[in-house]
Parts: C-alpha cells; sequence; structure tokens
C-alpha cells in the first residue's frame, strides 16, 4: 500500500476551485447623483486572517502603493476532516481503456475541505457590497464540477457548503488607528481523495459460469411430477431421480435432492460467453458468441487443469 509515489494534485486543485469563485467581485462607489465614480475590483490571496490584519494595521502612514490596501479578500484552508456519510464500496473501481489495456482505481475516500473567506473593508458599505454578490449565489451550497483525476477522465460536482457568516468590527482605539471590518465566511467543500492508478491491467476475454446441483440424501424410490394433461384414465409425468430409470436420453428434471448418479454435485450445464474479437479494448463496439452446453450424466471440473471427468 505505501512506497507507491502518486500525486493527483486534488488539495490543490480545490484550494484553486474556492479562490476562483471569489476571484471577480468588485466594488462601486458613487456620487450624490447615483453616477459610478470609482471602481475596485477587489485583490484576493491566499494567507491566514492574523497575518493579513498586521500588514493593514500595522503602520496606517503606509505609503498606499506599498501597503495593503482596503477593501481586499482573502482565504485560507482551515482543516480536512473524514465524511464518513459518503463513504463508497472500499472494493469498488474506476476502469479506464488504455493503449495497452486497462487502467483500474479503486474508489475514492470522502473528505471535507473547511475554508475560510475574509473580508477587509474600512467602511460597512463596501462589506455589504461584495457580500451580496456572494451570498444569493449558497442556498446554502453551490456546486460546480471539476476534473479530480484526468489521467482516468474523472469528473464529478463538488458541492460548495456555506455554514456561517460573521462580522468583526475593530473600531475601538485612538484616532491613529485605522478602523478594519472584517466579515469571515466559513465553507465546507465536499471533496475526495483518489488512491493510486494501476496501469496495464489485464481485460477478461473469457467467461465459463457452471452450473450444479448440491449433494444431498437419495430418496429411496424416484420422484415424479405429474403433468396438467394426465386423464382420469392416464397419468403423465415427469421423472425427478430415479437410479433404475437412469436413462440419458429421458427428460428429466433434477432437484437438490436428485442423486449423484442422476449428477447432483456436478456440473450439469455450462455457459460460455467469448467476445469475437479477442484484441478488442472494453470502450470499443464488439460482438460475442454464446456457447450452452449440457451434461446429462454431469461433469466433475478440475479448475487447476481447466480439464472435466
Amino acid at each position: 500500500m505505501f512506497g507507491t509515489y502518486f500525486y493527483h494534485q486534488i488539495s490543490r486543485k480545490m484550494v484553486v476551485a474556492f479562490g476562483t469563485l471569489f476571484n471577480n467581485i468588485e466594488v462601486r462607489r458613487t456620487n450624490s447623483s447615483d453616477e459610478v465614480v470609482e471602481s475596485l475590483k477587489i485583490p484576493l490571496s491566499y494567507g491566514p486572517k492574523d497575518k493579513m490584519l498586521v500588514r493593514i494595521s500595522g503602520d496606517p502612514n503606509l505609503n498606499p502603493k506599498v501597503a495593503l490596501t482596503v477593501p481586499r479578500m482573502g482565504f485560507e484552508l482551515t482543516a480536512m476532516t473524514y465524511d464518513g456519510a459518503r463513504k463508497l464500496n472500499t472494493m469498488g473501481r474506476n476502469v479506464k481503456t488504455g493503449t495497452t489495456g486497462l487502467k483500474k482505481q479503486f474508489n475514492p475516500v470522502p473528505y471535507n475541505y473547511d475554508f475560510s473567506l475574509y473580508i477587509f473593508v474600512k467602511n460597512a458599505e463596501d462589506g455589504t457590497q461584495i457580500l451580496e454578490q456572494i451570498l444569493p449565489f449558497f442556498t446554502p451550497e453551490f456546486t460546480f464540477s471539476m476534473t479530480l483525476v484526468s489521467s482516468m477522465g474523472i469528473k464529478m460536482d463538488i458541492p460548495l457548503v456555506l455554514n456561517s457568516v460573521t462580522s468583526e468590527d475593530t473600531y475601538e482605539g485612538d484616532f491613529a488607528t485605522r478602523r478594519s471590518i472584517i466579515w469571515t465566511l466559513s465553507f465546507v467543500m465536499k471533496g475526495y481523495l483518489f488512491p493510486d492508478v494501476t496501469d496495464n491491467a489485464k481485460i477478461i476475454t473469457d467467461v465459463t459460469v457452471d452450473t450444479h446441483l448440491m449433494t444431498e440424501d437419495v430418496p429411496a424410490e424416484p420422484v415424479f411430477i405429474i403433468t396438467e394433461d394426465s386423464t382420469a384414465y392416464s397419468t403423465n409425468n415427469l421423472i425427478l431421480d430415479g437410479h433404475e430409470f437412469d436413462d440419458s436420453t429421458r427428460m428429466r428434471i433434477l432437484t437438490e435432492d436428485s442423486s449423484e448418479a442422476a449428477g447432483a454435485g456436478k456440473t450439469v450445464s455450462r455457459t460460455n460467453v467469448v467476445p469475437t474479437d479477442t484484441s478488442a479494448l472494453t470502450d470499443e463496439d464488439f460482438g460475442f458468441s454464446e456457447t450452452f452446453s449440457f451434461f446429462p450424466a454431469g461433469k466433475t471440473h478440475d479448475p487447476v487443469s481447466g480439464t472435466d471427468s
């Protein structure tokens, strides 16, 4: 299990996808005539809130060309937790046809990615403008599609759930302290982590199914089924089993209490299915041939040698 290197960059894709959702938000300021006098595209960066807050409020006299200006937004991945409610069958597999064989990959493991989005503004109006461009799309989730494992062609719908919205106003302090209003939006992204991909897996091209009956105690007398065409003067029947009636040409129905002489415990029928083109790949359009065989006396199959007796 461990020691095989693989890296699908799924966590990185989750972070990039989250940031992409919020990288085109702007704030517009108007005059008394409701004319737009300033339009600001809100910068977005990855990083913890405390580090950004220190940069913003550390020196109110910083050159605006150098300092971090507001309004701005930041986000970070805060936690990853296993989600057992979305667990898939551990032994389930995804399969894709390659040039030399099959690519196989076991089912993914569900993990929740906890994200926090921070909105830094210096007045309430800027904050509400940004919020109203985000909140209407979450009810409380927003779903988008993302390619998780490109080599397998796996594309999934990923829900992003908005859990809470909180506000923090650092207005208290002297006149030299810069005011910062911070909105914090908490999200959960319901993602998956995939295991490694197995290349050149073999393709099954021959399927054989044997049908046999269980061995039980043999009844002392033959067992019959009375058919519907019987009359008051004649009885028509099908024999189920009978030692003295063991004729391979006779029509018989075998049940679980049939004797070994009648084929119980042995292979009584066989179905074999093979493709018409054994070199065909799984995603190609190919036909198949089916062969059915019946063994009245029963056969014993040796799976090691592949022979019957």
